[in-house]
């Protein structure tokens, strides 16, 4: 059997999909990245918002079309959409043979069986997850599953339940089998990043899983992605500064900044804490780039609560920002509250911030121009090196072209002269050095540590 996979939200359904491979994989599936050769078509879908579950029924009714026109014998939606709309989409699309929302994962193997699509006996074993994407140098790390935070617009505890971290020493072996499959930057991810460890009690926190991860694998790049900032601790700050495989980076979701938006949110930060914060973290943490998310449109944002972003943006100075609409969450608290902003006015009001976030973006990175940064090579196009600096996530922060850099292969790490800021958001450079390629000799071998439990490849994560 071959399956297709179309994977949309955030990087954790990422891991999750490669899970999912891997799994059908064992049990004889092909993976195939051609929809039209697939005999399945397993969705994995995002409810976070109302453009996300645009995307998700799009793709969930194109992939209905290609069962009825194609090879395709049955189409699978899976994931949060799923696992909060189930009624209304088993209503509303017949096509699709089976709905598994985000806590059912466990069942989609039995269920393909069941049909005869897939071997009932395991074959052998490709690993806890299979890789599809084009860059396998760049991977996800995903931390825990869920979240105990009860903002009051977001839905992500009804679809992922409540905050559960996975052991420190099944986080590192899995680590340590995505650096035998390539990785060169590794993404912790999490509902929040900060969260890690405080469920499980066993005195490991995100402190320790990254010294645990710098410790046990040799993979030269970890960056962290989404961090509340009431989490953020002097320990942490202390061992991002110490180990320089950590990144001077941190995704730090703020949201708004307005005091009465943000109590309206039910967020535990307030302005003078994010404040206090940011200086924290500059502070102990020099040229870190500090990246954030803010919601424009929130019930009740009055043209004062919207200059108070505004103005806080300009003061603190982000690296770079995320922004979105505010869309009522159906089973939020936010989605009682009278949504008297009009979208005229949240669209309005997002492109002012994004107009103002593009000016400070390319004067942050102005101050890079003419200093060494290291980079990594993503690939090359048109002859032209695409790469990252630390600075820079994949796929949300840009990219660095790098002139001299186009015979060297993705996941290199070279140092690059910075030569100037283009589009606002990229960086020009010159290759000054190659410091670490791909597969090179004397790099440190590391134990793959013993499988502690069985959580590891089981979609409970």
């Amino acid at each position: 059997m071959k399956v297709g996979f179309v994977t949309l939200g955030c990087d954790k359904n990422t891991v999750d999909t490669e899970r999912y491979l891997a799994q059908l994989a064992d049990r004889g599936a092909e993976y195939t990245g051609d929809l039209a050769e697939a005999e399945v078509i397993v969705v994995n879908t995002c409810g976070f918002i109302d453009a996300a579950k645009k995307e998700s029924l799009d793709a969930i009714v194109e992939a209905g079309r290609m069962k009825g026109e194609g090879r395709c014998q049955a189409v699978v939606a899976v994931g949060c959409m799923v696992q909060r709309h189930r009624d209304e989409l088993v209503e509303a699309l017949p096509e699709v043979d089976l709905f598994l929302g985000a806590s059912e994962m466990d069942r989609l193997l039995p269920e393909l069986e069941a049909r005869g699509l897939i071997d009932d006996q395991p074959v052998i074993h490709p690993g806890v997850r299979l890789f599809t994407g084009d860059n396998p140098h760049i991977r996800y790390l995903k931390v825990s599953e869920g979240c105990d935070h009860g903002c009051a617009f977001c839905a992500i505890p009804l679809m992922r339940g409540k905050h559960r971290s996975f052991a420190l020493e099944e986080l590192v072996r899995e680590a340590q089998l995505l650096e035998a499959q390539g990785a060169r930057e590794m993404n912790l991810v999490a509902q929040d990043l900060a969260h890690y460890g405080r469920d499980r009690r066993d005195g490991f926190a995100l402190p320790e899983l990254l010294e645990a991860l710098v410790r046990e694998t040799s993979i030269p790049w970890l960056r962290m992605l989404y961090l509340y900032s009431s989490g953020i601790t002097a320990k942490l700050l202390e061992v991002v500064a110490r180990e320089p495989r950590i990144l001077p980076y941190l995704d730090m979701p703020m949201q708004h900044a307005s005091d009465a938006v943000l109590a309206r949110m039910r967020r535990p930060e307030r302005q003078r804490t994010i404040r206090d914060r940011v200086r924290t973290i500059r502070e102990v943490v020099p040229d870190i780039a500090i990246r954030t998310t803010c919601i424009v449109g929130f019930p009740g944002e009055t043209d004062e609560d919207f200059t108070q972003l505004m103005e806080f943006l300009e003061e603190i100075q982000f690296e770079r920002v995320g922004a979105f609409t505010y869309s009522p969450q159906e089973g939020t608290r936010a989605a009682l509250m009278d949504d008297d902003v009009p979208e005229s006015l949240k669209r309005e009001r997002l492109e002012r911030l994004m107009d103002l976030q593009r000016q400070i973006t390319a004067e942050r990175y102005e101050r890079f121009v003419g200093r060494t940064a290291p980079a990594m090579i993503d690939r090359v196009v048109d002859g032209e090196a695409q790469a990252r600096t630390v600075w820079q996530a994949d796929d949300v922060d840009g990219v660095t072209f790098i002139d001299g850099a186009e015979s060297l292969a993705p996941g290199t790490i070279v140092d690059a002269v910075i030569e100037g800021v283009e589009d606002d958001v990229d960086f020009r450079a010159s290759l000054l050095r190659v410091v670490d390629r791909v597969g090179a000799a004397g790099a440190p071998r590391r134990r793959v540590l013993p499988v502690m439990s069985t959580t590891i490849g089981s979609f409970g994560r």
